[in-house]
């Protein structure tokens, strides 16, 4: 998901079989790419650097890049474990509400993706907030991933994964989670993440807040 980034080689659930060698080779190539994107963006910024650039840097040709990312954008966006986190929901015990399954995943999510590499984290989050094509894709890609939360949010509660309220509780998800990451960027990152969407998810359970008399008083001067 959007704050998340992949560990070369992620560790598949205990009782699926491990990765072949070709799938590790793909995953490692595609590690690489993200690693000299990430490099060269730090060294001289997102728009001067090049396909040309990365592919160099990561020892491919650019064909493969695009092999990989369809577009620059997609090198930034993308990682490996939204197919394990699926798999993690999927796991989870079948009796298990659902508001308590997405929290733990969620928390899994933040532990491998946003606390084992914290700045590569806030550097995604950064070219989110900064760079309008990296956004502009970021919404394209919303649907993609909403259609794996509808299909997994049916597999739990024998829903209709076409169904119009599980649609919108999927694209509510995905899309208050788009802008935990871009609310934790535009504020320096200086919140904890995982408290941040921990307030997104008791939001999306049980609405708005009231606003307690300080807020109040405050917005009133």
């Amino acid at each position: 998901m959007t704050a998340a980034h992949s560990p070369a080689t992620p560790t598949p659930p205990t009782d699926r079989p491990p990765l072949g060698l070709r799938e590790r080779k793909k995953i490692k190539t595609r590690e690489a790419i993200r690693t000299a994107t990430y490099a060269l963006v730090r060294e001289q910024g997102y728009d001067a650097t090049t396909i040309e650039q990365i592919a160099d840097r990561a020892e491919v040709s650019p064909s493969t890049v695009f092999r990989y990312f369809p577009t620059k954008e997609d090198i930034v966006l993308t990682d490996e474990y939204d197919p394990v986190l699926m798999e993690e929901l999927r796991s989870r015990p079948a009796d298990e509400p659902w508001p308590d399954t997405i929290r733990y995943v969620m928390r899994e999510a933040i532990r491998t993706g946003v606390e084992e590499d914290l700045e590569v984290a806030k550097l995604r989050t950064h070219l989110m907030v900064q760079v309008p094509a990296v956004r502009s894709r970021m919404m394209e890609s919303m649907s993609v991933t909403g259609r794996m939360v509808c299909t997994a949010i049916a597999e739990r509660t024998g829903r209709d994964p076409e169904s119009l309220e599980v649609r919108v509780y999927a694209m509510a998800l995905i899309g208050g989670l788009m802008e935990t990451s871009l609310y934790w960027a535009e504020n320096g990152h200086r919140d904890d993440f995982a408290s941040l969407v921990d307030r997104t998810l008791e939001v999306l359970q049980h609405g708005l807040p009231t606003k307690s008399p300080t807020e109040s008083r405050t917005e009133n001067h």
